[in-house]
C-alpha cells in the first residue's frame, strides 16, 4: 500500500484489498497520527487479481463487477498509509455510473443500500484481519 501523507481534502483515494477497492473522498489528514478521515463513496468488487486485466488506455474496463453505491456510509478514519491515490480514469466510470443509476450497463450489478453498507463491513473487516499489525500497534508508519 501506498504511505503516501501528500493526500488533499476532496481528492479521491482507493482501498485495493483482493478483488475489491474502496473509492472514498479525502475529508481531511491528520498527519501527525497517520490517519486519513474518508467519506467512502463505492466499492467495486469483481475484479482481477491481475490489474492489467482490470485497467485499459481509456479507464476501467472490467468485464463484470459489483458497484456499491456508498455516498450515505458513515466516514472512515483509517491509516494513511492503506490508502492510494485513485488516478481519474479509474474512477470516471463508476463515478457516471452512481450519478445515473436507472442506466442499466452490461456487466454492472448494482446492490441496494441496505446490502451496500453491509458489503462495507465486511470489506472493512477483511481489510481490518489483513493489516492487524498497522491497526494495533497504533503506529502506522512502514
Amino acid at each position: 500500500m501506498d504511505s503516501s501523507c501528500n493526500f488533499k481534502p476532496g481528492q479521491i483515494v482507493g482501498l485495493n484489498h483482493h478483488n475489491s477497492c474502496l473509492y472514498a473522498e479525502v475529508i481531511q489528514v491528520v498527519e501527525v497520527r497517520e490517519v486519513c478521515w474518508v467519506r467512502p463513496l463505492m466499492l467495486i468488487q469483481g475484479l482481477s487479481d491481475d490489474p492489467e486485466d482490470n485497467f485499459s488506455s481509456l479507464g476501467f474496463t472490467p468485464k463484470t463487477f459489483t458497484l456499491s453505491d456508498l455516498r450515505q456510509s458513515p466516514d472512515l478514519i483509517w491509516p494513511t498509509r492503506l490508502f492510494k491515490a485513485a488516478l481519474d480514469t479509474e474512477v470516471i466510470t463508476f463515478l457516471a455510473q452512481l450519478e445515473t443509476p436507472e442506466t442499466n450497463s452490461p456487466g454492472v450489478k448494482r446492490v441496494n443500500a441496505g446490502s451496500a453498507h453491509q458489503q462495507l463491513q465486511d470489506f472493512i473487516g477483511q481489510v481490518w484481519r489483513a493489516y492487524t499489525d498497522v491497526f494495533e500497534s497504533g503506529n502506522f508508519k512502514d
